[in-house]
């Protein structure tokens, strides 16, 4: 009891430290491609979306009041919030499996992960409430499947896990792998759950959860399910080497180098039964969560694949990488150097990103093109979208002033980013509606956002945005719908005194051919 007080204000600090930390960046780093795409999702709601279940946009909408405080910060606040919450499930996992120590070291090492402080707990995203949902499940498997289902509270407790997956499903569908494993343990460990009625009123209630992704699907063709399916088809495509070392070598940055390690030798030593924790805790930990890292690693054989899809897997497998560490300890009053160093790396991290990204401290970019400066940069990524926003209201002021656009005048984009963007940093803030302009599979919730804005109408004006980091000039569909397309104004984007990217408006007046409807053109 006296190590569980210890320990447990020890990993209250580390939250507290840790949101204010993560708060600060929050409302001071600009918003990501996926981010501020994702607020869409909040602005414009859904039973589900193209890309992503509600979820995300549901966290949005309460850490900002359905949108009365929009800046970073609000649209953030829930992954500040939830990435708080995230370190004491984790130290909760640690005491199950075996005891406060360890407990403590899983909190360190799940703070120093990037995916888990930066990734989720910074930026808002669909993985963001899928981190709280699975590591909240994973705390009730560990804590239910394994025993027997006639003891009291167990059947109760399979109920929560049902309710809590079908949560991480309206997250992300990806959360659906934890089924799999609970699946795979029962068939080979415990069978007597196929007997229990709580196992099947759980899956029924993880089904009724997330019926609105399955019905707004079937009220969209399907389109969600079959963008997924494709994103992931290994049929026609060749063995690529350079897609499986980019996975791993993503794996480890996003995990931490240290902590990525950890759990891989954590995961030896248990199958070589040389590690502190019991068989039953160790299998169903290990069935629930190699699954999604497996299945995405086999993908990145032929398709390329993003390294925080498995993350919930690696993430949910730190509490083992804890107990390997405490069996390594023999000094048990101070902190281990390896925690140490994996904490290093993250706040190293942290420091040289936040600096680069505002400062451009180190010079990554050669190319002397006008048109593709910091196109090799990918710090620019979130940077300079509000000094673009505030120079392009002027622009549009100009404009009006001078009767070059009208006032119902619009923005335009071919793709969902960066007009996503364009449409947070400088549509929005200049009056303008933003629309998406070409193919589905480009414009992603743009299509849906089209209709609710009244879709297209002859005579319109629109502005059109690119930066030298993506540039892409307009479509040349663009010039056969609009009577003018100019490019009108440059906008340089300085950092650290100079010139870092650029970014270029185009105005088209008079739309003389309205686009077709993709939503209805694509079926």
């Amino acid at each position: 009891m006296l190590n569980y007080k210890k320990y447990s204000n020890y990993v209250l600090l580390l939250m507290l430290i840790s949101a204010l930390i993560r708060g600060l960046l929050a409302g001071f780093l600009e918003f990501g491609n996926d981010e501020v795409y994702y607020r869409l999702y909040a602005l414009y709601p859904d039973w589900s979306h193209f890309d992503h279940p509600l979820m995300v946009g549901l966290v949005m909408q309460i850490t900002t009041l359905n949108l009365l405080f929009e800046s970073e910060f609000f649209l953030r606040l829930g992954s500040v919030i939830i990435g708080t919450i995230n370190i004491w499930i984790i130290f909760k996992i640690g005491i199950q499996l075996s005891d406060s120590r360890t407990g403590y070291f899983a909190s360190l090492l799940y703070v120093s992960s990037v995916y888990a402080s930066i990734i989720t707990g910074i930026f808002i995203l669909p993985d963001t409430p899928q981190s709280l949902f699975w590591l909240w499940a994973i705390f009730l498997i560990i804590k239910t499947v394994p025993k027997c289902p006639n003891l009291p509270m167990t059947g109760l407790n399979m109920l929560r896990i049902g309710a809590v997956i079908g949560l991480g499903i309206l997250s992300k569908y990806t959360t659906i792998f934890l089924w799999f494993g609970i699946g795979a343990y029962i068939l080979i460990y415990n069978r007597e759950w196929l007997k229990s009625r709580w196992l099947y009123l759980s899956i029924i209630i993880s089904i009724i959860i997330s019926l609105p992704i399955l019905l707004w699907n079937i009220n969209s063709d399907f389109i969600s399910f079959n963008f997924h399916t494709e994103r992931v088809d290994m049929s026609g495509y060749s063995i690529r080497f350079d897609y499986f070392l980019s996975e791993i070598l993503g794996e480890l940055l996003y995990n931490n180098p240290i902590v990525y390690i950890l759990v891989i030798l954590a995961i030896i030593d248990g199958f070589r039964g040389k590690l502190s924790i019991e068989k039953s805790h160790f299998r169903v930990l290990i069935l629930s969560s190699l699954p999604i890292i497996i299945i995405f690693i086999i993908f990145s054989l032929t398709r390329r694949t993003l390294p925080h899809w498995t993350a919930p897997g690696i993430t949910a497998l730190i509490p083992l990488a804890a107990i390997y560490v405490n069996g390594k300890v023999k000094n048990h009053s101070r902190l281990p150097n390896i925690i140490t160093i994996s904490l290093s790396i993250l706040v190293t991290t942290i420091i040289v990103g936040f600096t680069q990204i505002n400062f451009g401290i180190i010079s990554i970019d050669s190319t002397e093109e006008y048109h593709r400066i910091g196109k090799d940069d990918p710090s620019l990524d979130i940077y300079g979208y509000k000094q673009a926003g505030e120079q392009f209201i002027d622009i549009v002021e100009r404009d009006k002033k001078n009767n070059l656009v009208s006032d119902n005048c619009i923005m335009i984009g071919s793709k969902w980013f960066p007009l996503a963007n364009f449409d947070y940093y400088a549509a929005s803030p200049a009056g303008l509606k933003s629309y998406g302009f070409g193919d589905l599979t480009k414009i992603h919730k743009y299509a849906w956002i089209n209709r609710k804005n009244g879709g297209f109408e002859t005579g319109m004006d629109a502005y059109y945005l690119t930066d030298s980091r993506e540039y892409n000039e307009p479509e040349t569909s663009y010039y056969s719908h609009f009577e003018t397309v100019i490019l009108t104004d440059t906008i340089n984007i300085f950092r650290g005194g100079n010139v870092a990217k650029r970014v270029f408006v185009y105005r088209m007046n008079n739309l003389i051919k309205v686009p077709n409807d993709v939503l209805i053109s694509n079926n």
